[in-house]
């Protein structure tokens, strides 16, 4: 049997995080499966993982990036620059470690989930490995950003990519086999009837997803629907602003932040829920809406994020809204809110769309390429 090594930084909350763990999960039937972390930032991998999949963890060190912004913020000059010693010490730890383990890796395929991993394994992996790269960040049109990825990935055998957009973007740009192969979202054990007075959106509370804009977004559609909740599964840097402007808005009994949830808990907020809003800049892939149709949930987003444009098909599972236009947003929200047939077929729609993402699916297409 072929022993398949995924490479991570570690297996905390993310969205690659998660894709790391379902792909080990739907590998481990056909193959040895192991997962090489950086970090060990939690006692045990965030998302479940099958107990045949082997992890191994390259240190006990947590990367002190928070440290070292708290410290600046905060002034502490002489904290800061032990922060900033501490950061060099961990960056070059993490370095020697990952390049270590790739030379003396025996497996037959290694996949790499980050760009200075690709580096790394294309320089460094034994002869006769094959080299998979794995990319789930969009440019943006940062074409710094681009090339790098391109650099990285020079020595690699193939370029795994998560949307159609990237595929076409880096195939000929890049000089390993380009494929697409989206990420893969579950069958849900039940679906949502659409009946509850619940909006819902999922992911961190970063800037780039939009959550202040959530809050202007669900003040208006509250105007009209008082009796409605908006639900935040999610924990981040930005949850000092999303919560003040919460409070602005006089909101705080209507809008429930309910921090980090398991993969478990969040599907139980999903299938209780009648409609996911999206308000990020920019996407990659957008797993989560692919997890809001499996629970036959439709959703409403703007446009600006890529992979919200691949996945939701305008008036048919969802609606795009374009330019970022908040009270546009809330008048799509809120015309399904006042029909529910409307909001129960998109949800069927939904439902069948999230099928071609199904882990059947997506296992078949990475066989293909071991194979």
């Amino acid at each position: 049997m072929k022993k398949v090594t995924i490479l991570a930084l570690h297996l905390g909350y993310g969205g690659i995080e998660r894709a790391i763990t379902d792909l080990a999960n739907s590998l481990v039937d056909d193959y040895n499966v192991e997962i090489i972390s950086t970090y060990k930032v939690y006692d045990k991998p965030v998302n479940r993982l099958d107990i045949r999949v082997k992890v191994k963890y390259l240190s006990q060190i947590k990367p002190n990036k928070k440290e070292f912004k708290v410290a600046l913020k905060k002034l502490r000059f002489i904290s800061a620059f032990k922060e900033g010693i501490k950061s060099i010490k961990i960056l070059k730890m993490k370095k020697e470690l990952m390049i270590d383990f790739i030379k003396n890796c025996d497996s037959d395929v290694i996949i790499s989930t980050r760009d200075i991993h690709n580096k790394w394994l294309g320089e460094y992996a034994k002869d006769g490995v094959m080299k998979i790269g794995w990319e789930h960040n969009h440019h943006h049109g940062n074409e710094r950003y681009a090339k790098k990825i391109i650099e990285s990935c020079k020595n690699l055998d193939y370029f795994v990519l998560v949307s159609k957009d990237l595929t076409n973007y880096y195939k000929t740009r890049v000089k390993p086999k380009c494929v697409y192969i989206p990420n893969l979202v579950s069958k849900a054990d039940v679906t949502s009837d659409l009946k509850s007075k619940n909006l819902v959106s999922v992911g961190r509370l970063s800037h780039e997803k939009g959550f202040t804009d959530l809050i202007d977004v669900f003040a208006l559609i509250h105007m009209m629907y008082p009796d409605w909740k908006l639900n935040i599964i999610g924990d981040g840097e930005e949850k000092g602003k999303i919560i003040s402007k919460i409070k602005k808005y006089g909101l705080e009994e209507d809008v429930i932040m309910h921090g980090f949830l398991d993969k478990e808990e969040v599907g139980k907020i999903l299938s209780d829920s009648s409609i996911y809003m999206m308000t990020s800049f920019t996407e990659s892939f957008g797993i989560v809406l692919l997890e809001a149709f499996s629970y036959g949930v439709p959703c409403v987003a703007f446009d600006s994020a890529e992979g919200a444009n691949e996945i939701i098909s305008n008036n048919w599972d969802g609606y795009l809204i374009k330019d970022r236009d908040v009270d546009q947003m809330a008048k799509r929200v809120c015309h399904l809110i006042g029909n529910y047939s409307r909001r129960f077929i998109m949800g069927q729609n939904a439902i069948k769309k999230a099928n071609k993402y199904s882990l059947e699916e997506v296992r078949n297409k990475w066989i293909k390429i071991i194979k």
